[in-house]
């Protein structure tokens, strides 16, 4: 027989019992729908943070820090980026630690392959807009890196300059105040009111007050900023690891009464102890610099970290999360598959004695093995082809409820589920060799059928 004809004899046998056929693949339709959705949800997260790595240009940047300060990189959150690793440090044990201060900061633009450097600068305020407040974090960020990847605009255009009087706002504090049309605040007056130490002799009162409990030893002051553009929320917000949702040049920034804090441990340095910024970050022209920068940076005493160190373990963190999910999706494979097996143990039963004359007329037991392997991989074929197409629906209705429920919160649209070719084929692959290995039992007692005693079977 031709591989033709055992196709068309195998719909053939399986039609004959339409309804325990239908059981049978809408349980490997279930385990492939299931197994298809959860590895394209898998993929879906990976395209996204990649991309989103790519795109804003995040690969070019280090981070750089004093020596004897500790950031706190072990913190995973949707809007902080990726855990990283601190660097190594290439100095004697003796040696003073390094000060990032604006003269440090000059001596690291001269390294060869650094495009801009600037230190995370961030202090919190209140603004009002709309006769409507909200407290926030103001990150200081030169205008370069504004117009750069970094930063994605959803309406307006960035700050000209480092001491422009503007701002940029993003979506997400706009929706939290319920401006749903970013365009319509472009060009507006916003107020921006902020917390500076009163060391004033007016003052002085309000310092003795809290020092024994009573009152703040801070003074108000309020600035006004037009609003130049609005950005979308970055779900890692470049190598910024908290997210800001307001953004000011530098130099305007400046001129501002403020808690600029670049660490938290600023409260506890000593007076006499050199001040400098917590951490700076440093853009590359091209991530192919990142290894000669680093260097130079760790032999001038500084630690560095990027987000390139992590990127392997990001990787081996996605292999894991396939693991995880195959795992569970293998749960309902194997239900199917026990269902493969009693449908088609169930089918030599009741063609026992039809096994018995073909037997008879000179079947072979690899023939009888054959006609059963065809009903097994028939099976799986249908299974996995409308599994995919079970898997790509629920997923797509599951990614516009997400979506439309994320837009709400003023969060962009992300397709959370990716499809790509090979899931697609070995989707379908998959479940053909898991029913020809759910048809290996029954076709071996087929074929071991007696014709003697098959014939005289009623």
């Amino acid at each position: 027989m031709k591989i033709s004809d055992y196709i068309e004899q195998s719909f053939s046998n399986l039609f004959k019992k339409k309804f325990r056929t239908f059981l049978t693949t809408f349980g490997v339709v279930i385990g492939i729908g299931s197994l298809v959705s959860m590895f394209s949800f898998g993929q879906g997260i990976q395209k996204n943070i990649t991309d989103s790595f790519n795109e804003m240009g995040l690969f070019n940047y280090i981070g750089v820090s004093p020596a004897n300060v500790r950031i706190d990189t072990n913190r995973m959150d949707p809007d902080q980026p990726i855990p990283v690793q601190e660097a190594e440090l290439k100095r004697e044990p003796n040696q003073p630690a390094q000060i990032l201060d604006d003269a440090a900061i000059d001596r690291i633009k001269k390294i060869k392959g650094v495009e801009s450097v600037f230190p995370e600068l961030r202090f919190p305020a209140v603004i009002r807009l709309n006769d409507k407040e909200r407290f926030t974090l103001i990150q200081v960020l030169p205008a370069e890196i504004c117009r750069s990847e970094l930063m994605k605009l959803r309406a307006g255009k960035p700050y000209e300059s480092d001491d422009a009087n503007s701002l940029i706002i993003s979506d997400s504090l706009l929706h939290r105040m319920n401006i749903r049309k970013p365009e319509t605040v472009i060009g507006k007056e916003i107020e921006v009111s902020t917390l500076a130490f009163d060391l004033s002799l007016s003052g002085i009162t309000n310092i003795m007050s809290f020092l024994q409990g009573k009152g703040t030893p801070f003074s108000k002051k309020t600035y006004k900023f037009t609003i130049a553009g609005v950005n979308q929320r970055m779900g890692f917000t470049g190598p910024m690891p908290m997210e800001c949702n307001v953004f000011i040049g530098p130099g305007v920034a400046e001129g501002m009464k403020k808690l600029a804090l670049t660490s938290i441990s600023d409260f506890f340095d000593s007076p006499q102890q050199d001040k400098g910024y917590a951490s700076v970050n440093v853009k590359l022209s091209s991530p192919l610099y990142i290894d000669s920068v680093r260097k130079q940076l760790e032999d001038y005493g500084y630690r560095t970290f990027t987000l390139t160190d992590q990127f392997d373990q990001i990787r081996t963190g996605f292999i894991f999360m396939d693991m995880f999910l195959f795992a569970i999706g293998m749960i309902a494979i194997t239900v199917s598959a026990l269902g493969i097996i009693n449908t088609m143990v169930m089918s030599i039963m009741e063609r026992y004695k039809e096994i018995g004359i073909m037997k008879a007329v000179g079947a072979s037991d690899w023939d009888v093995r054959k006609i059963f392997f065809f009903e097994s991989g028939v099976i799986g074929f249908l299974g996995g082809t409308f599994g995919l197409a079970l898997g790509w629906s629920v997923s797509m209705i599951i990614n516009q409820i997400v979506n439309h429920l994320a837009a709400k919160q003023g969060v962009p649209y992300v397709d959370y589920f990716r499809f790509p070719w090979w899931l697609c084929l070995g989707a379908i692959v998959f479940s053909i060799l898991i029913s020809l290995t759910a048809g290996i039992y029954p076709t071996i007692r087929a074929a071991s059928v007696d014709p003697v005693v098959a014939l005289r079977h009623d």
